[in-house]
């Protein structure tokens, strides 16, 4: 069975960070680009940001670009984000995705599993 656990979302208040993992069980992710997603209330789930396979790619939204860093670490079967300089429009669930592309996938259908969500309250 396979599972996507994301850890890390939390409370904290504007301009702080927060650090996002995702540990994948089940599948090695080694074959897999990753995507992070997020769902704020009364919104469609959207593309933050993803990264290749080997992680030599990375893709951001334009609203999180220069803010968010997404990394991988394959033996670990584990995505991370690291989220700097937060807004009070970042508070969303936070949901990390497995596609099995050698691209990086920005539509919700090219991803294979998904996460439960994780939250993530950014307070002005």
């Amino acid at each position: 069975q396979v599972q996507l656990v994301e850890t890390g979302g939390g409370l904290v208040q504007a301009g702080g960070s927060l650090s996002l993992s995702c540990v994948a069980s089940g599948v090695a992710i080694d074959k897999y680009a990753m995507g992070w997603y997020q769902q704020a209330p009364g919104k469609e789930r959207e593309f933050v940001a993803g990264i290749s396979w080997r992680g030599r790619s990375t893709y951001y939204a334009d609203a999180v670009k220069g803010r968010f860093t997404i990394s991988r670490n394959n033996a670990k079967n584990t995505v991370y984000l690291q989220m700097n300089r937060l807004k009070p429009e970042d508070t969303a669930v936070y949901y990390c995705a497995a596609g099995r592309t050698y691209t990086i996938p920005t539509d919700l259908d090219e991803y294979h599993y998904w996460g439960q969500g994780t939250q993530v309250t950014v307070s002005s």
